[in-house]
């Protein structure tokens, strides 16, 4: 069944779908990462491109707030995963971007992670 967000807010930032696959920079629409679908509840980033766009997004569905956490996502296979139970959450092409930040709660465990680059 699919999941509503409660909350989607898009800024020089464009989804494949309504949320979560490829996420594309706005301005020069180059990937520059992967959302997965069903493993979080609130997803924020805001970026700075290799080509000057600043973008953002913010989405949340049931739970927009947690456990924070100070432990730092661990990397699969190029994905970016809660630590407690290896759920993929999200690929960043931090190649493609100057800098990043970004939280994200594991709907499994309801931790928040954070991530800056």
């Amino acid at each position: 069944m699919a999941r509503t967000p409660k909350h989607k807010k898009l800024k020089n930032t464009r989804l494949a779908s309504t949320y979560g696959s490829w996420v594309y920079c706005e301005g020069c629409n180059n990937t520059i990462g992967y959302l997965c679908y069903v493993t979080y509840d609130l997803f924020k980033l805001d970026y700075k491109c290799n080509c000057g766009n600043h973008g953002s997004m913010d989405i949340s569905f049931e739970k927009d707030t947690a456990k924070d956490s100070n432990e730092p996502l661990i990397t699969i296979k190029n994905r970016l995963c809660c630590p407690a139970d290896d759920s993929p959450l999200v690929t960043i092409q931090s190649k493609k971007l100057e800098n990043y930040k970004c939280e994200v709660i594991c709907k499994a465990c309801n931790t928040k992670y954070r991530e800056e680059k």
